[in-house]
């Protein structure tokens, strides 16, 4: 079942996948950084990514900036107490984003309250936005910049596709260095 999607990915993904290739090289290359967030299992993709820009995903480089907007659990929760779950990335945006970074918002329905704030905000701060969402038309894909609409409705082949694409990214970027 996961090679169908994958094939289906290949063939209706194509053009996205490469815009958002070349958005975070070219992001990476003037000096800004990649940041990234999502819920659960997106959460983890989200730290997954930033890990390998961050330590390296193919070859030896520089580390390369990123941030994953899920791994500070006292950021998280202050923030969450402090204001509501819904803010947690989008305070982050506001805190660490600066124009011509890039957001990546990962969401396997698109519509996480949490994530599509951070898109909106990144968005009129002057951040490039990056949604990786589902097959579904979404709040993240009508806000972001390049949409990874991932041709499924299946949760866990979005995930796999979702970081299958990351990597693909993260390899791009490694050849520019």
């Amino acid at each position: 079942m996961h090679e169908l999607v994958v094939s289906q990915l290949k063939k209706k993904c194509a053009k996205d996948i490469q815009k958002i290739c070349t958005v975070c090289a070219e992001a990476i290359k003037s000096g800004h950084k990649i940041l990234l967030c999502g819920n659960g299992g997106s959460a983890a993709d989200s730290q997954h990514i930033a890990a390998e820009f961050v330590g390296r995903f193919h070859k030896e480089r520089n580390s390369l900036p990123s941030i994953a907007f899920t791994t500070d659990t006292s950021i998280l929760t202050a923030i969450g107490n402090d204001y509501g779950y819904d803010e947690v990335f989008r305070r982050q945006v506001e805190g660490l984003g600066r124009s011509s970074d890039v957001l990546i918002g990962i969401s396997t329905s698109g519509n996480s309250k949490n994530v599509v704030k951070a898109l909106q905000f990144a968005k009129e701060k002057g951040l490039h936005t990056i949604a990786f969402t589902g097959e579904k038309e979404s709040k993240s894909s009508q806000i972001a910049e390049v949409t990874l609409r991932v041709p499924s409705s299946v949760t866990a082949r979005i995930q796999e596709c979702h970081i299958l694409v990351g990597h693909i990214v993260c390899n791009y970027v490694d050849e520019m260095y």
